[in-house]
């Protein structure tokens, strides 16, 4: 039998005899499988990224970029950005993502927006993904704060 990580419980149990919070030691404990996938906190960024993008593109986004962040922002290190070209199209590609995100190991990303899917906002830890509609995305053109160039510039929301 290998040698497996261990993590500690987050809690601990009262222990009436001592009238001292101790922990039980059988909960101090958890074991790990070594064939375990992978957790959010060992995927790096650029894996996140490749993931995401992978499944951006196999669910047919448009105009879809990805700016790298590393070094110029404490926000994320990558942030990508993608269009749908209706609400239900965001919606399949914002559930798409997150399952692809929780069969990576990151089962936890944050989403914001899914509901109206006109921007869907996926908070995937080192990665931030940004769906919108066309429109939308014209109107708040978020490329510009980063400075990146995108088609949608000259598109106006009127």
């Amino acid at each position: 039998m290998t040698a497996s990580p261990r993590r500690s419980a987050p809690f601990v149990l009262w222990s009436h005899a001592s009238e001292v919070f101790r922990p039980k030691a059988s909960l101090l404990t958890t074991e790990i499988s070594a064939t375990a996938a992978p957790t959010a906190h060992e995927l790096d960024a650029e894996t996140l990224t490749a993931i995401i993008l992978a499944k951006l593109d196999a669910d047919k986004a448009e105009d879809v970029i990805a700016i790298d962040l590393k070094g110029s922002s404490p926000l994320a290190d990558t942030i990508v950005i993608a269009s749908g070209r209706s609400q239900r199209h965001v919606s399949a590609l914002a559930d798409h993502v997150l399952r692809a995100l929780k069969d990576a190991g990151l089962g936890r990303a944050q989403v914001e927006g899914l509901p109206h899917a006109d921007w869907v906002l996926i908070d995937a830890g080192d990665v931030i993904v940004h769906l919108f509609r066309p429109e939308v995305r014209a109107f708040y053109q978020i490329e510009k704060i980063w400075s990146v160039d995108s088609p949608h510039r000259g598109l106006s929301a009127g």
